[in-house]
């Protein structure tokens, strides 16, 4: 029996997709084309703006022109100030859109208000990504959280592995309202891909061939529970890594935080093969990443993304939302203190053995069409289709990667 929220009966539907960042345009990107596929779902965007300029370069990559954008960035801006914006920005524009469902993505503060906007107005909400847990409430901060409280005002949980499914179920989640689709970061990455990328920024067009015999690291690190300390033991330990290795090369793209940009600058500017460099268009970095040896990063998004360009991962944080990654071999986890990032880089660069064994596992996150998943059980869930569409499992580990 389909309905599993009481959404059954329409015979079309109108979807509001609501994002604020650069990572949660990426993800829901594929999930906006796929919703366009569908003449009985009327797609709109919302954007709050938490993030501008990161935020655009992926709309104009992606071709998503929002419906509403509330603009709401601003220098210095707190979690409070931000949360405050978003809800009652968000609480405007559904009085006047009247969705039947807000779509929205992942952990970030954009996430929880919207979530909160459409529960205050009675709308049902979908989550994109809902059941990664790390069960400590500051870490990710305050990511953690943002996922915990949306998946309580969710109705329709698109959960990326079942070790998400299984987080949600412990939660009391009705399991007619969970569905594993795989990551849509596997969707966009996919598409974004392109043998012979001509790199938009200009930093980035004489890379092909400009070091060769050199291997590249790439590295991105700006997690706010890494500000301070952390980011001080980081930046230290990849001044040693790069004195200590001859052959590698650091590009190190450096968030616009002064948090961030003014710790790695202290540590790491002008420093021989040491390149850093700021954000670039989501097609660039993309496509830098397949360029790389490895990825040393405290992103949550690259852990998924860079596996399924065999590249190995070492992440800078200690703890993960995505076990997945960890059991299935594709990343290392150092922490931050400067001695065990050294150690866990200075493995992969020294042990071929390790290192390709973490090239070749086999990425957890999913296989491109997640996307696609989601459009289907919103289309089932509402009763415009009697096909549920079958639900992402990552395949076993082939014999020779064994």
């Amino acid at each position: 029996m389909s309905d599993p929220g009481g959404l059954a009966g329409r015979s079309r539907i109108r979807v509001m997709s609501v994002f604020g960042t650069r990572p949660e345009a990426i993800k829901m990107a594929p999930v906006i084309k796929s919703l366009s596929h569908f003449p009985d779902i009327e797609s709109q965007v919302l954007v709050t703006a938490q993030h501008r300029e990161m935020l655009d370069q992926v709309l104009e990559h992606f071709g998503i022109t929002p419906d509403y954008d509330l603009d709401i960035m601003r220098t210095g801006q707190t979690l409070e100030e931000i949360t405050s914006r978003a809800l009652k920005g968000v609480m405007q524009v559904l009085s006047e859109a009247h969705p039947d469902m807000v779509l929205v993505h992942g952990d970030t503060t954009t996430t929880f208000a919207a979530a909160l906007g459409a529960f205050y107005s009675h709308i049902k909400v979908g989550h994109v990504e809902a059941g990664l847990r790390t069960r400590n409430k500051y870490s990710p901060f305050p990511e953690e959280m943002n996922r915990h409280l949306t998946g309580v005002l969710a109705d329709a949980h698109f959960a990326p592995t079942v070790r998400a499914k299984e987080n949600l179920l412990k939660e009391g989640i009705d399991e007619r309202g969970i569905w594993i689709t795989g990551n849509t970061a596997i969707d966009a990455l996919l598409d974004t891909i392109r043998e012979g990328h001509v790199f938009f920024s200009p930093f980035l067009q004489g890379i092909d061939g400009a070091y060769p015999g050199k291997r590249l690291l790439l590295a991105e690190v700006h997690r706010r529970e890494n500000w301070g300390k952390p980011m001080e033991e980081i930046c230290s330990a990849l001044d040693e890594v790069v004195k200590d290795h001859p052959d590698v090369v650091l590009l190190f793209s450096v968030h616009r935080n002064p948090q961030v940009s003014n710790v790695v600058k202290r540590f790491l500017e002008g420093k021989d093969r040491v390149l850093l460099f700021d954000p670039v268009p989501y097609p660039d970095w993309a496509n830098l990443m397949s360029k790389a040896y490895l990825i040393i990063t405290d992103s949550g998004g690259v852990q998924e993304e860079a596996p399924a360009l065999g590249k190995p991962v070492v992440l800078l944080r200690d703890t993960t939302e995505r076990p997945e990654a960890l059991e299935a071999g594709t990343v290392l986890k150092a922490g931050t203190a400067k001695g065990d990032v050294v150690k866990a880089i200075g493995k992969l660069l020294q042990d071929q053995r390790i290192y390709g064994s973490m090239a070749k596992a086999i990425n957890p996150y999913g296989d491109g069409r997640a996307a696609e998943r989601i459009a289907g059980a919103i289309r089932w869930m509402f009763g415009l289709t009697e096909v549920k569409p079958e639900q992402y499992l990552v395949r076993e580990k082939d014999d020779e990667n064994c």
